[in-house]
């Protein structure tokens, strides 16, 4: 990263990716917890996986594994490593 301006680029994407999984997560966990989640009391007892519900399966356990494999993809393909320091830019005067 030679310019301010590259450093500028760079940490925009990697914002709006870090944006968007989060994002994602917040779909996910909110699509499983509401969308599978039994209505009423008169209900049936919902089927138990390894002693969970599949709402709670699906949003409390799975889906922060998932999304933390996920982050650390993001961090390792996607972030790149920069200095921080400001570096001057060479003039020819």
């Amino acid at each position: 990263m030679k310019t301010l301006s590259s450093r500028y680029r760079q940490a925009h994407k990697e914002a709006k990716w870090a944006i968007a999984l989060a994002l994602a997560y917040f779909a996910w966990w909110y699509g499983f917890a509401y969308g599978l989640a039994p209505e009423g009391i008169e209900q049936t007892p919902p089927t138990l996986y390894f002693g969970l519900p599949l709402w709670f399966l699906m949003a409390c356990v799975i889906g922060p594994l998932l999304f933390t494999l996920l982050c650390a993809l993001m961090v390792k393909f996607l972030y790149k490593d920069m200095p921080l320091d400001i570096e001057e830019e060479a003039s020819d005067e």
